[in-house]
C-alpha cells in the first residue's frame, strides 16, 4: 500500500515517539485493563539478545494484545535492524508486519485499538494500513469463545464462575483464547523465539466483586508450554507469597532456573502510574536454552538494588536483596519461628461483624467497630483460650496489601493488643501468642511493636491479609524479659549497614492501633 501512504509520512512513522504519546496516555488511565506504558515495553524489550531484531526470521508474540504497545515497540525496533537485510522501506515493513509480528487480542475492542496502533488502520485490509493484509484481522486475531463450565459452575480452563461469566453476546466473556484451548501451538500453527505480554491479572470471584481469582499464571505457564526462546511478561508480585491458587505457580517459578532477570517494584505505581496493585509489580525474562542464576533487581522508594540469587532458597521469595544476611544471621540461631505459635484462623469461631452487646456481660468481645459484650454461650469454639493473656493483631495488614506509604516505609501491623482474661476477638484478628502469665504476654506485645520482628515479617508479605505462614522468619525469644530493638540487633550481630536498612523501611510503632478497644 506503498502508493496510499507518503515516504515521508512512514519514515517518520515508527522512528517518532509523539510526545505525548496515545499508549502513554492510555496507560496513565484509571482502567480495569492495565495498559503498559511505551517505557516499560522497552525495558522489557532491552533485557533481550539485541539481534533478535536484525534477523528477518524473528517471530515474535503478544497472546493478550490490549493496545498493541509491544507489537509497536517491536517493530520500530525491527525497522531499523533489518535496514541492511532488506533495504527497500515498504518491502521491510511488508516482511515484518506479515511474518514477525502476531497478536491474540483480549477482547473485540482491543483488537481494533491493536491494528489501529500497528497498522495505523483498525482494518488490515484497508487502503489506510502500512501494509495489505487480504483479511481484516492482519496478523491480530480476536476468537469470541465461551467458557467451559463443568458441573461445578466453574470454568474447566480458568476457573471462572458460570453465575458471572454465562453471558449473552451483547458481553465479553473474558474467555481468553490463549489460556482456553488444549492446543495453543496451533492458534497461529508456528514456533515463536519471543513471547512477550502484560497479560490479563484476575477475573472477579463469587461475591459481587469483593475477591477476585487470579489469571495470570495461566498465560505464562501456557507460554513456557510452547518453549519459545524467551518469554518475558509484566505480572502481580502476589505469586511471590502463593496463596490464593499461586502456590504452585510460585513453586515452579522460584525452581526454573530459566528466569535469568526479574525486575521488582515494591510500589506498582512506579510502573504504572494509575493503579493501585497490592503487593507491587514485577517483569521477568525466560531464557530456554541458557538456565543460570537470576538477576534480581528490586526498586523501592527510588532505592535500586541488584543481586544475582537463587530464588528457591527460601519457601517464599524475599524481594529486598538487602534483607537476605539478615534472615541469614537469624535462621542460623536455629531458634523456634513466631509461625509455630500463631493460633488458627478465627479462634473463637466469631463473625468479624459480630459487635456483641453494649450491655455488661461476663465475656468482652473487641472487634473491628470498638467493644462489646457477649455471653460465653455464644462463643461457638476456643474455650480454653478465654481464661488466658491472648496477644492479638489484625488480620490485614496496616498498607493497603503490602504498598509503602509515600515515604517508601512500612507499619506493616495495624493494631496490636494484649487480651486479659475472660476477653475474646472476632475474625477481624489473629491470636499470636497465648499463655498464663500477664509479663509474658506484655513482653510479647512489645516484641511484636519491635521494627526488627516487623522487618521480618514484611519479608513474607505481598498481600494484604496475614496468616501463620507469614511469620516464618521470626524468631521466638525468652518473654520473661522484654525486648528492644537495639538488644536484637546485637543478639543477631547486625551490622550497621543492615540496621539502617531496617531503620529506613520500618517506622516506630506502639502498643495500640486503629483500635484500642
Amino acid at each position: 500500500m506503498a502508493d496510499n501512504i507518503s515516504t515521508g509520512i512512514l519514515s517518520g512513522l515508527y522512528e517518532k515517539v509523539y510526545n505525548p504519546d496515545v499508549l502513554s496516555c492510555l496507560a496513565n488511565l484509571s482502567s480495569d485493563e492495565v495498559f503498559t506504558p511505551p517505557e516499560i515495553v522497552n525495558k522489557m524489550l532491552d533485557m533481550l539478545p539485541q539481534e533478535l531484531f536484525s534477523s528477518p526470521d524473528t517471530k515474535f508474540l503478544d497472546p493478550a494484545v490490549k493496545t498493541g504497545v509491544y507489537l509497536r515497540e517491536i517493530a520500530k525496533r525491527l525497522i531499523k535492524g533489518l535496514e541492511t537485510v532488506i533495504p527497500d522501506r515498504q518491502q521491510r515493513i511488508d516482511h515484518i508486519f506479515k511474518n514477525q509480528l502476531y497478536g491474540i487480542a483480549i477482547t473485540e475492542l482491543t483488537s481494533l485499538l491493536s491494528r489501529r496502533s500497528l497498522y495505523c488502520s483498525k482494518y488490515a485490509d484497508s487502503a489506510f494500513s502500512v501494509t495489505h493484509f487480504e483479511n481484516s484481522d492482519g496478523n491480530i486475531r480476536f476468537k469470541r469463545i465461551p467458557h467451559s463450565f463443568d458441573k461445578s459452575g466453574r470454568c474447566i480452563f480458568c476457573g471462572a464462575s458460570e453465575t458471572q461469566y454465562d453471558r449473552g453476546e451483547e458481553r465479553e466473556y473474558y474467555a481468553y483464547e490463549w489460556i482456553h484451548t488444549l492446543h495453543p501451538e496451533e492458534i497461529f500453527g508456528m514456533k515463536f523465539d519471543v513471547i512477550i505480554s502484560n497479560p490479563p491479572y484476575q477475573l472477579n470471584d463469587e461475591g459481587n466483586g469483593a475477591s477476585a481469582k487470579p489469571i495470570y499464571q495461566y498465560f505464562v505457564e501456557t507460554a513456557k508450554n510452547l518453549k519459545p526462546r524467551f518469554l518475558t511478561m509484566i505480572i502481580p508480585a502476589r505469586w511471590y507469597a502463593g496463596g490464593k491458587g499461586l502456590d504452585e505457580f510460585r513453586k515452579t517459578m522460584l525452581e526454573d532456573k530459566r528466569i535469568v532477570r526479574i525486575v521488582d517494584y515494591v510500589n506498582a505505581k512506579d510502573c504504572f502510574s494509575s493503579i493501585n496493585l497490592g503487593g507491587g509489580i514485577c517483569y521477568f525474562l525466560w531464557d530456554r536454552d541458557n538456565p543460570n542464576k537470576c538477576q534480581y533487581t528490586n526498586i523501592h522508594d527510588s532505592v535500586v538494588s541488584t543481586e544475582t540469587r537463587t530464588l528457591n532458597e527460601f519457601p517464599v521469595f524475599v524481594r529486598y536483596n538487602e534483607a537476605i544476611s539478615i534472615i541469614h544471621k537469624v535462621i542460623s540461631q536455629k531458634e523456634r519461628t513466631v509461625s509455630e505459635v500463631v493460633g488458627s484462623r478465627n479462634p473463637f469461631g466469631l463473625s468479624s461483624f459480630e459487635r456483641g452487646t453494649k450491655e455488661p456481660q461476663e465475656i468482652k468481645l473487641f472487634s473491628s467497630g470498638g467493644t462489646g459484650y457477649i455471653p460465653v454461650d455464644d462463643i461457638p469454639q476456643g474455650l480454653n483460650l478465654i481464661n488466658k493473656y491472648k496477644v492479638i493483631i489484625s488480620k490485614v495488614t496496616s498498607e493497603h496489601a503490602g504498598e509503602p506509604d509515600k515515604s517508601g516505609m512500612f507499619t506493616v501491623i495495624s493494631t496490636t493488643k494484649v487480651l486479659l482474661p475472660k476477653e475474646v476477638c472476632t475474625d477481624s484478628y489473629i491470636i499470636l501468642y497465648t499463655t498464663d502469665s500477664k509479663l509474658e504476654a506484655d513482653n510479647f506485645a512489645k516484641y511484636v511493636c519491635t521494627k526488627f520482628f516487623r522487618f521480618l515479617l514484611l519479608q513474607s508479605v505481598s498481600s494484604i491479609n496475614l496468616s501463620k505462614d507469614k511469620f516464618q522468619f521470626v524468631p521466638m525469644q525468652n518473654f520473661n524479659t522484654d525486648w528492644s530493638d537495639n538488644q536484637l540487633y546485637a543478639k543477631y550481630n547486625l551490622t550497621q549497614i543492615e540496621i539502617d536498612f531496617i531503620e529506613s523501611m520500618i517506622k516506630e510503632k506502639l502498643l495500640g492501633g486503629d483500635n484500642n478497644g
